[in-house]
């Protein structure tokens, strides 16, 4: 080994505080950067490789046949915007039951002859396209569990026909649900019902005005209101990426306060142990080593723990990646998804890199030091810093060894700066996560809407036949219900929520329209703008429903799929994330001539105040046992594996980055009581006690702490202010001040002591061996 191997070995092997901190805060910045690009990485490729090859749609619109003819629909591509189109293709919503298990759900029916190939070619995924008559492709997306050879019927249809699923197949753009050939269209079209489809390519794409542009352009010569429903390619992109791009914000975060974290630590480490080792230096100089060989060996005493860091690092990224991956493995029907192997060469390559460079910024000091100084130096410390503070603390009645320490980081203003840096970036996490935790509580209290003391939860949907021989078990009567309720003591607020399927013209796939009887407003939904439901007819919808129909609040919108069209207009949007925030919340008597029979209905009860809650639901249950419901107390509940995982990746950076902070601390007052050995051996000469020699070395970091912590609580807030609301963007919701404003004054002082405590942790381990410290040897020390 070579005399500057030797150096090195000998620096990490000697340092191994230094050692471990650099370390840990280049695992903890490389685990968050290597998860985070992974995730940003995953969110987009896979759609955009999918849309690529398939030549996806960028804009799909469903028109009104009885106003609009298929001549007239085929003269709309001539444009200079469009590029290429398909269509048009004849659509009906059609509600089928199958022979197997699962209820009758609305869905969207295309005629097309083939799968396409210039514009949304789809991708067949098991079976044949229908060649006649009889057959149907269902789309995996789809609502019926698309099992080859299953028989679907038509029993509302005139004729009652009845087709075989023969093949599976998925559009990127989600243009519907199922295609038949075109001749099989009259069949499945409701006198007075259907529409047409065309889907179009533009030459300019990139952005929802250019889409919103191109919609015009193709719409501008035909009758207006000819077109009832379009989607962007945009909108669903958005849907499929949504899962993982909700992480990005929030790594984003911990991997920018891990980078700068592990920026500012090697920098301190780096120069800490080039001020405590001038002496060392001043002796390689004087055997022959060169000033660059004096910086290679502190960048090298560096580098390598920031070499093992990294790879614990792109180790513990994987790991951490495994559940995030996991949920949307099945997003496009494909192999399982990976972390691409050159994002963690570029977090491997981008981190040593920087690291090299910081320790090299911080070591050129040593490299500059002349050999005659660096040998007169020593380990000598300048005496003349902060004596106004010592003598400023020594007026202040307080025992002596509290004023002492308290006066401490005026001697050595930058260590206790890069000190703070650190305790404050572990404060910054702190808060940040604790806000989140309750941001996301808010978020799953409107997803369960559990404000309600009592539930009678509704019945399970109707699945079908299970077997021979089995009968089906008659439902509960939703008014019997509500007067056993209503006649119940105890009963304060109430009202019932039933549920049912629908289709939105311009969208595949069904949303859940929740119909309330009673007065809702009180059960838990936030509402972000606009108002509640007032009267029939209005109707209430979260965010993403709003992107992915292009409506806003005054808007309308018709369902289909009932017994007839509904109309319907928006006047409030509402934080809800069930579904993916494809539902419409309206009055249940606006479906009372669509939907008669609303079986499928939960009850919602607040009790009066003063009433035992498991007596009222004991007595409530004896009224309703005879009509097949019952009551438990609490609301309905809605848990989700996402929040957990975010907590838990949340819960796991934070107290990486804590972590790092105080051994950040651990490091700065290891060398500062190193370098006080000879001085700490005077005071315990003179009867300090171990006992205040500790409250001595933990008092040095009182002030850093308290400032650090201080600081850190109103940047986290600032953090929480904006990755809160870009996470709810990235899933398409627009967040209520309830969910962001979710720090409260009592919550604040003990977060700011936060800091304190994180350097009182740092300190514990360095106080406790300046205090068993032997007063002889300390003295003797020079």
């Amino acid at each position: 080994m070579s005399a500057l191997g030797k150096v090195v070995r000998s620096g990490v092997g000697r340092r191994r505080v230094q050692t471990l901190v650099i370390g840990l805060a280049t695992m903890m910045a490389v685990a968050a950067s290597v998860l985070g690009g992974s995730l940003l990485v995953v969110s987009g490729a896979p759609f955009d490789d999918a849309f690529a090859k398939r030549h996806g749609a960028h804009l799909s619109v469903q028109f009104d046949a009885g106003k609009v003819s298929a001549g007239q629909l085929s003269k709309s591509t001539d444009t200079d915007r469009v590029s290429s189109a398909a269509g048009p293709f004849r659509t009906a919503t059609v509600t089928p039951l199958s022979d197997g298990a699962g209820p009758g759900w609305p869905m969207t029916v295309v005629g097309r002859g083939d799968p396409g190939r210039d514009v949304d070619e789809v991708a067949l995924l098991d079976g044949r396209w229908p060649t006649h008559s009889g057959e149907i492709v269902l789309s995996a997306d789809s609502s019926v569990i698309p099992t080859m050879g299953r028989r679907l019927a038509f029993p509302g249809l005139p004729g009652g026909p009845t087709l075989t699923v023969v093949g599976v197949a998925r559009s990127v753009t989600q243009t519907a649900d199922a295609w038949v050939v075109p001749s099989q269209m009259p069949a499945l079209t409701a006198p007075g019902s259907g529409g047409y489809q065309m889907l179009y390519r533009f030459t300019d794409a990139g952005t929802a005005a250019q889409i919103t542009a191109g919609g015009k352009a193709v719409t501008e010569s035909l009758p207006p209101g000819t077109a009832v429903g379009e989607q962007s390619w945009l909108t669903v992109k958005k849907t499929a990426e949504r899962d993982t791009a909700l992480y990005v914000p929030f790594l984003i975060a911990f991997g920018t306060l891990g980078l700068v974290m592990s920026v500012l630590i090697v920098g301190n480490v780096v120069a800490s142990a080039v001020g405590a080792g001038t002496r060392r230096i001043g002796i390689l100089k004087a055997v022959g080593f060169t000033p660059a060989q004096v910086v290679r060996a502190y960048v090298g005493q560096a580098l390598i723990p920031a070499a093992v860091g990294t790879a614990l690092g792109v180790l513990t990224g994987r790991l951490l990646a495994v559940p995030v991956l996991a949920e949307t493995e099945e997003v496009y029907g494909t192999s399982s998804l990976s972390i691409a192997p050159w994002v963690d060469l570029a977090v491997i390559s981008g981190v040593l890199c920087l690291v090299a460079a910081t320790a090299w910024a911080s070591a050129w000091r040593a490299g500059r030091l002349r050999t005659v100084d660096a040998l007169a130096v020593g380990h000598t410390v300048s005496a003349g810093r902060g004596r106004w503070a010592a003598r400023l603390a020594g007026r202040l009645p307080l025992p002596q060894p509290v004023a002492l320490g308290l006066a401490r980081p005026f001697a050595r203003p930058a260590r206790a700066l890069a000190m703070g840096t650190a305790i404050l970036f572990g404060a910054i996490a702190v808060t940040f996560t604790v806000g989140m935790d309750a941001s996301l509580g808010q978020v799953m209290k409107a997803k369960a809407h559990d404000v309600a003391d009592v539930v009678v939860p509704a019945p399970l949907p109707d699945f079908g036949r299970q077997g021979p021989g089995s009968e089906k078990q008659p439902k509960a009567d939703p008014a019997a219900v509500a007067a056993a309720i209503e006649a119940a003591a105890g009963t304060g607020k109430h009202y019932s929520a039933a549920t049912v399927r629908a289709t939105v013209s311009g969208l595949t796939g069904t949303i859940d329209v929740i119909a309330f009887t009673g007065d809702a407003s009180w059960g838990g939904y936030s509402m972000v703008s606009g108002r509640w439901i007032d009267k029939p007819g209005e109707a209430v919808v979260p965010t993403p429903f709003l992107a992915a129909t292009g409506t806003r609040i005054g808007d309308t919108v018709t369902l289909n799929g009932l017994a007839e069209p509904v109309t319907v207009r928006i006047v409030g949007e509402v934080l809800d994330p069930r579904r993916d925030g494809m539902q419409v919340l309206t009055d249940g008597s606006t479906l009372t001539a669509a939907h008669p029979d609303l079986t499928e209905t939960s009850h919602h009860i607040a009790v009066t105040s003063g009433t035992d809650v498991t007596g009222y639901v004991d007595a409530l249950n004896k009224d309703l046992t005879p009509l097949g419901a019952t009551a438990r107390a609490g609301g309905l509940g809605a848990g989700s594996d996402m929040v957990v995982t975010l907590n838990a990746l949340s819960a796991i950076l934070t107290l990486m980055l804590v972590a790092v902070a105080a051994l950040g601390v651990l490091n700065g007052v290891l060398l500062d009581t190193r370098e006080r050995v000879r001085e700490l051996g005077v005071h315990k000469a003179l009867g300090m006690t171990p006992r205040q020699t500790i409250a001595m070395v933990i008092t040095s970091v009182v002030v850093t702490g308290l400032v650090a912590g201080a600081l850190g609580v109103p940047l986290g807030v600032a953090l929480h202010g904006w990755v809160i609301p870009a996470m709810g963007d990235s899933v398409g919701l627009r967040l209520p001040g309830s969910v962001i404003a979710v720090y409260h004054g009592a919550e604040l002082l003990p977060l700011a002591l936060g800091g304190l405590l994180i350097a009182t942790l740092g300190a514990l381990l360095p106080a406790g061996w300046a205090a068993g410290a032997r007063t002889a040897t300390a003295l003797r020390t020079e």
